[in-house]
């Protein structure tokens, strides 16, 4: 990288040709082209020395340079958007030279949510971030070690239930977790889930840390897909940084049972595989929650009642910072851990899920492309992708949603 810090930098540059490709294999890094999102300044520098051997692999596997992008910190959604045209689909660059995988490296507070999000609209991004530098080399050498292996066949399937007793679970369990798990197994029998094994554990009653742990130290690569809540604040309120940094999002299985970054830091835990984890706050933590003016509009409607003073408590608000979650950060930087955590930056909400259209109906086909995906050992985020349109798609819906109330408001004829 240059001393100056330029937004966007190529080792080796030479002539682009057709970086990414929509129409092409979205496995094949030839066709789509990988790149990297990493802070402005010397703590990008850093990161990248950090990365270099998987530079280098990616370079090899795509036959091309790869393209490094930079961010500066607190990037906003407006400013996002900015960037987006201006850095990402820069004027020198046509659109099939753009890669279309990117890594963001660092944490929320030096490359932010709302430019990981902004790009997660039209690529497959993911983001690598650990406390200390040898949890960047960990994760470096256990996926390249992994790929040189090669794919080991029959891949594990791992419904999670966790039993807590809340709304939340219930609804997750029987409008998206148990309609999974079945229509797994039905594909499993026509030969189009291609899973070794599908286990569910959980139903028969309250999950503790050690059954999860045993369930998920096979050797056998797993694809675990879990519902819960995650850890927010305690009633009084975090007692100090370091203990959210630590505790939020940690996976709650009861009362007093947690199932926390340093319980997945050093024994086996999904090694090889990946982990959906859906909870609250579970990948990460915003300074600020999106939905902080929904929940009060929902409240002064009548229609929540739950304490929106509470999710405030969770957050960091103007004196911390954002942050990727400890636990998802320990499961990668084991060496015996998964390849990839996808989760919940925010709260998780049941619309991911839910037709906004339809009441009580739910889609629980959105998923199963990333979970076929996954056994199948292609790449997880072309899969991760697919669930993205959703996302897109149910703005689209609450867009469309907002203009027919504002109409009804301004008594305006429909269609003005």
């Amino acid at each position: 990288a240059s001393s100056d810090y330029p937004l966007r930098d190529v080792y080796k540059r030479q002539e682009y040709e057709h970086f990414r490709h929509d129409g092409g294999d979205p496995n094949s890094l030839e066709e789509q082209r990988w790149g990297l999102v990493v802070p402005q300044g010397a703590a990008g520098d850093r990161l990248l020395q950090l990365v270099e051997p998987l530079r280098k692999a990616r370079q090899e596997e795509q036959g091309e340079d790869v393209v490094v992008y930079r961010a500066a910190p607190g990037i906003t959604s407006e400013g996002a958007s900015h960037w987006w045209n201006d850095v990402y689909q820069a004027g020198d660059l046509s659109d099939a030279d753009v890669p279309r995988y990117l890594l963001v490296l660092g944490d929320a507070d030096l490359v932010s949510w709302e430019l990981q999000q902004r790009l997660a609209s039209d690529t497959f991004i993911g983001r690598l971030c650990f406390p200390t530098e040898q949890g960047y080399e960990a994760y470096v050498h256990k996926l390249l070690s992994a790929e040189r292996r090669g794919p080991t066949g029959g891949a594990r399937a791992l419904f999670c239930t966790v039993r807590d007793g809340t709304a939340a679970t219930r609804v997750g369990h029987a409008g998206l977790l148990a309609p999974a798990l079945d229509q797994t197994r039905k594909d499993r029998e026509k030969g189009t889930f291609k899973a070794g094994d599908i286990e569910h554990i959980g139903d028969a009653g309250p999950l503790s840390a050690t059954e999860l742990l045993a369930a998920a130290a096979s050797d056998q690569p797993t694809l675990l897909f879990s519902i819960s809540n995650g850890c927010g604040a305690p009633k009084a309120g975090w007692q100090s940084p370091e203990e959210q940094l630590r505790t939020q999002g940690a996976m709650v299985l009861g009362p007093g049972e947690r199932l926390t970054a340093e319980d997945v830091a050093s024994r086996p835990f999904l090694p090889g595989g990946a982990w959906f984890y859906f909870a609250c706050f579970g990948a990460g933590t915003p300074q600020r929650s999106a939905y902080h003016h929904w929940l009060a509009a929902l409240r002064d409607l009548g229609l929540y009642g739950g304490n929106v003073d509470s999710v405030l408590r969770s957050l960091p608000g103007d004196r911390g910072r954002p942050f990727v979650g400890a636990l998802p950060q320990a499961a990668l930087a084991n060496a015996s851990g998964p390849l990839a955590v996808m989760g919940h930056v925010d709260l998780a909400w049941t619309f991911s899920f839910q037709d906004v259209n339809v009441p009580g109906r739910y889609r629980t086909s959105r998923f199963q492309d990333i979970f076929r995906t996954i056994v199948q050992g292609k790449r997880v985020g072309a899969g991760y992708f697919m669930l993205q349109r959703f996302f897109n798609q149910t703005s689209v819906d609450l867009a469309e949603m907002y203009g027919q109330d504002a109409r009804r408001r301004a008594a305006l004829p429909p269609g003005e």
